[in-house]
């Protein structure tokens, strides 16, 4: 995947008609999309949340929204000062990350098809104020994958020139921002967009999610343990 990602950094930022801000908002909404999946969490967002009112679901969606922003945001501009000074390797961030998805895509997975409980029995309702950081952002909203692929268009986007510089992490913020402004009706909304949905295709549509993301797991890891690994033979040479 990041393979791709770079592949499609490099072409993009070759093309000279195209500004760098639109190429890098163009570059990093694409990648990011699928990973955020704004739709399809909210599936996921309306289980966790359980019955609410639709001021509360508003309320729920807007603190995610902005968290959800914020979160693009710091790890864009520092993300990769953080690791350099911990001293933590982009592949071991692939494995970690990868590794967690695809825990959180098994747990999904291998969920009970139950029905919600009551509003004042649900376990999970009375902890969402406390929670729309953990896990409602993340990994919900934005997960380890999200984090990956950020650090990585961060890399690409830095340049020499300071005007070049801010145009292209103005890009990726744009595209954070828009992101984000996705994710506040699909969540503001979600009790209704799970309603219009009959309750087996909705756990069929969860499951699906929930494979994705265990693949998408599976990948990032696999990706960074490549890297260490042909990093280890190299050593023993």
């Amino acid at each position: 995947m990041l393979g791709r990602l770079e592949a499609r950094a490099g072409k993009l930022v070759e093309s000279p008609r195209m500004p760098l801000l639109t190429k890098y908002f163009v570059l990093a909404f694409s990648a990011l999309l699928p990973l955020v999946n704004p739709l399809g969490s909210a599936l996921v967002f309306v289980r966790m949340v359980g019955p609410r009112s639709e001021t509360d679901y508003r309320s729920l969606a807007r603190s995610v929204a902005v968290n959800t922003f914020l979160f693009f945001a710091v790890v864009e501009l520092v993300g990769s000062a953080a690791l350099s000074f911990f001293g933590i390797s982009l592949p071991i961030v692939q494995v970690s990350g990868g590794l967690v998805l695809a825990a959180m895509g098994w747990s999904t997975l291998n969920e009970g098809d139950d029905a919600p409980a009551p509003a004042d029995e649900h376990p999970k309702a009375r902890r969402t104020e406390q929670g729309t950081f953990y896990p409602l952002t993340f990994p919900v909203t934005a997960g380890p994958g999200c984090i990956v692929v950020m650090i990585t268009l961060s890399a690409h986007a830095s340049r020499a020139a300071l005007v070049d510089n801010a145009m292209t992490h103005a890009g990726l913020l744009a595209a954070a921002a828009a992101l984000a402004a996705l994710v506040y009706p699909a969540y503001a909304y979600a009790p209704r967009i799970a309603r219009a949905v009959p309750a087996s295709t909705a756990h069929g549509i969860l499951r699906v999610i929930a494979f994705i993301l265990l693949c998408i797991g599976v990948q990032i890891a696999w990706n960074g343990a490549g890297v260490l690994i042909a990093q280890l033979v190299r050593g023993l040479r």
